[in-house]
C-alpha cells in the first residue's frame, strides 16, 4: 500500500471515479433546485450577517440550522454505518 493510497483510503482512480459519481449527482440535485455554489457562498455569508446582526438571537438559529442538518446527517451515517458492518 503506498502513502497516497494509504492517504486517499482507496487506488487514485477509485477515489476519482467515485468523485466524479457524487459530483454528477450532487451538480444534479443543484441544478434541479436552481443552486449555484455562489448561492450557497452568499447563503453562508448571509448566516454570518445575520449572526452578526442579531446577536444572541442568532444562536437560535444556529442551533435550528443544526438540528436540520442533523435530521438528514444522522440517519446517513447510520445507514452508512449498518452497510459498512455487512462487509
Amino acid at each position: 500500500m503506498t502513502a497516497l493510497t494509504k492517504f486517499l483510503g482507496d487506488t487514485p482512480l477509485r477515489v476519482a471515479l467515485k468523485l466524479l459519481v457524487v459530483s454528477f449527482v450532487v451538480g444534479l440535485v443543484m441544478h434541479a433546485f436552481g443552486w449555484t455554489p455562489f448561492d450557497i457562498f452568499y447563503g453562508i455569508r448571509a448566516f454570518f450577517d445575520r449572526l452578526w446582526n442579531m446577536g444572541f438571537a442568532a444562536i437560535e438559529h444556529l442551533v435550528g440550522y443544526i438540528v436540520l442538518g442533523a435530521a438528514i446527517v444522522i440517519p446517513a451515517f447510520i445507514v452508512l454505518r449498518v452497510l459498512s458492518l455487512r462487509r
